[in-house]
Parts: structure tokens; sequence; C-alpha cells
């Protein structure tokens, strides 16, 4: 029953953790766009107050003018709305689904023993010092490059470096879906990170200086400023690794890293397209469509470079043979079904057998081996997904067996 209670505390928070990150990257993008896409004010008593931007758009319920002070506005309003919680709810929802999905479990989801053969508990620690020290060093080069003649672009270079050695050091010393997944999560909890010690103390510096009447130093919304751009180009990288464990070609390759970077990579080329596109609309900068198609290349490169050795023709007649093969399983089976029986209660009845039925998953009977044989051949044998990060130790052999036992099916139905 702990598997079933996992699996609906897993769906739950997944779905508050979506919730939250749609509202977080939908504002997080909305102001990037409105900030490329001020133009001077027109309107004099505009002038007057200090705006140094405005923009006319028309959406759902009507007309809307949002206007952006030079540094600050004549007075305080009454009402002034923040946007922290959707950062603050995205981290803490993502941070507990981490916990449950991976840090619970750790020697089955996070430890491959054929990488790192630790204790579940030095994973564990080791895991979250990624979190922890990624921002430290992210944080330091903020600080000493971020502010000088060309800042942005040091800070940008190191940054990449920085990404390209957690992105390698996780794929060497953590199963390869837990290693995309805490590479994403080390970028969001800085994006995280940024607004809770930067951008939000920041904006409140400036309103406390605004309700004593004393002037306000812009230096507060530089910096929040190129937090929040960061934040911007870290967002589609963090949604790719998220995404990634649905997909185990790309975490099972052997240079995972290596896809891990150049996909994350392709991410922010593809943002940084849509950031000048705003510009571009206004004759502010050239056309960004060379951004676009550095990403897009680099994607479909790696489709070339990870396309299986097989092809979708021969999968589809061995699916087939599966189905096939399985309608003739029984319990004494001419198939040899109690050789089949001995690697799975070897191999795989430790998470779906009598005790665990990870994913209300079972394979302890020649029925449920039925039920789910498409499944068996594809997690097994073609994605090599199960067992879950090999912790059970199935071996090349016991594999093609399995590969074997369905497959010559296809000569005997």
């Amino acid at each position: 029953m702990e598997s079933y209670y996992l699996d609906w505390a897993n769906l739950l928070l997944r779905w508050v953790h979506v919730i939250t990150a749609i509202a977080w990257i939908g504002s997080s993008f909305y102001f990037v766009f409105l900030d490329s896409s001020l133009t001077p004010p027109v309107d004099e008593s505009l002038k007057k107050q200090g705006v140094s931007g405005e923009l006319w758009a028309v959406h759902g319920g009507g007309f809307y003018h949002p206007v952006k002070f030079n540094v600050s506005p004549p007075t305080l309003p009454a009402h002034l709305h923040w946007f922290y919680w959707e950062s603050y709810s995205t981290w803490l929802s993502g941070f507990a689904l981490f916990t449950v999905s991976y840090l619970w479990n750790a020697s089955t989801y996070l430890i491959d023993k054929s990488r790192m053969d630790w204790p579940p508990a030095t994973a564990i620690a080791v895991a979250l010092a990624f979190l922890l020290v990624f921002w430290v060093l992210y944080d330091l080069v903020c600080r000493v490059w971020g502010q000088r003649r060309h800042g942005d672009a040091m800070v940008g270079a190191l940054v990449l470096f920085l990404v390209c050695v957690a992105s390698w050091l996780a794929c060497q010393w953590f199963a390869g879906r837990a290693a995309f997944l805490l590479v994403g999560a080390m970028l969001a909890t800085v994006m995280s990170a940024n607004v809770f010690f930067w951008i939000i103390p920041g904006q409140k510096m400036m309103v406390a200086a605004l309700k004593v009447g004393q002037p306000v130093d812009p230096i507060h919304g530089q910096r929040g400023k190129q937090r929040s751009v960061h934040n911007t180009y870290f967002a589609l990288p963090v949604l790719f690794a998220m995404l990634s464990g649905h997909y185990s070609f790309t975490y099972s390759h052997p240079q995972n890293w290596l896809v891990l970077i150049l996909m994350m990579f392709a991410g922010a080329a593809i943002r940084q397209f849509f950031v000048r596109r705003h510009g571009f609309k206004l004759g502010r900068n050239a056309h960004p469509l060379p951004f676009a198609v550095l990403g897009l290349a680099v994607i479909a490169g790696l489709v070339v470079w990870l396309r299986p050795a097989g092809t979708p023709e021969s999968d589809q007649i061995a699916i087939k043979s599966v189905a096939a093969c399985a309608s003739s399983i029984s319990g004494n089976g001419q198939n040899d079904y109690q050789k089949l029986q001995a690697v799975l209660e070897l191999r795989c009845y430790q998470c779906h057998g009598e005790q665990v039925q990870m994913k209300s998953i079972r394979l302890d009977s020649p029925a449920n081996v039925k039920r789910f044989d498409i499944s068996i051949y594809q997690q097994v044998v073609l994605t090599r997904q199960m067992p879950l990060n090999n912790a059970t130790r199935m071996t090349e052999a016991e594999r093609q067996f399995i590969r074997q036992w369905f497959e010559q099916c296809s000569s005997s139905n």
C-alpha cells in the first residue's frame, strides 16, 4: 500500500508543481516581453511623472496601458502587487516532488551502482549539495563580474561553464534519469533563489525608501533586472530537464551529459530568439532568426545522433509478435514461460510482485504478463528503461532472453 500512497502523493505534487510553474514562467515571460516592448511615452504628463516606457495592448476584456517608471513613481500607490508566490510555490512543490520521487527511494531512483555504488544517505547528501553549491558559485560569479564592463557576457560564459561541469558530474555520479532532473532542479533553485535573495529584497528596499521620502537607489532595480534576465534563459533548459525523464533515449545514452548540455543550449538559444524578437519588431535590433536556426539545428543533430539502430517498422513488427506471443501464455506454456518467470522473479518482482506493485503493475502471473506484454517488451528490450537504473542487475543475456522469448512466437503463431 505504501507505493499506492506514494503514487498519489507524486500525482498531486506534480499537479501542483505544474500549475505553479505555469504561473511563474508565464509571468516571467510576460515581463520580459513587456520590458522589450516598451516605447517612450507620448503624453507629457507621463513624462513629468518619470515614466520611461509604455505599452498599449488589447487582450480579452479590453485595452491595457501598462507603464514603467525610470526608477520609481512619484508616490507609492495604496495597492501594490508583488510577484513572488509563483516562484516560492514552484520551488517548494518541486522540492517536495523530488523528495517523494527520488530521495524517498534513493537506492532505486537516485543511485546507479554501475556509476557510483554509495549508500543512499551519501547520494542524498551529494544531490542536495548540488543545489546549494551551484547557487553559491553562481551568486559569486554575479557578485564579482556582474557589474563590470561587459559583465553580462562574462557572467554568461562563466555560468555556461559551471552548468557544463555540473551536468557532467551529475551524469557520472547519479542514474541518468535522476541526473537530468537534478540539473534541472539545480537551475530552478538558482531561479527561485534569485527571487528570494535579490529581486524581492531589492524591491522591498525601493518601497521602503519611497515610504520615508528618500531617493531610490537604482542599483536595486539593475541587479534585480539582471537576475530576472538570467531566469528567463534558464526557463527552457529547466523545462527540458524536467520532461526528459519520460524519454529514456536521452538520459540512457552513453554520453548523456552531452545530450543534456546540448538540449539546454538549444533551449536557451530558442529563448533568445523570442526575447530579441520583441525588440526587432520595434526596429531596435537585427532579426533574431539565427538564434532559432541555431537551436533547431542542434536539436536536429541530436535527433540524428540518438537514432536507434532498429527501424520503426521493425519495432512495430516485433511489438505485434509480442502480442501474439502473450496470447499463447499458459501455466506450463509451450514458450518456456517458467524460464521467463524465473527472470521476472529475480529482476522484477521486487517492485512488481505480490508485496509491491509500483505504478499498479504486477507481473507474478501469466495473466498479468499477458496484460502488460507490450510494456514489458518496450521497457525492458526496446528502451531498456527497466529495471529502473538496472537496480536489480538484469544482465544483457536476460534482456536477450526476454526478447527471444517474446519474438519467437512470431514463427509459431
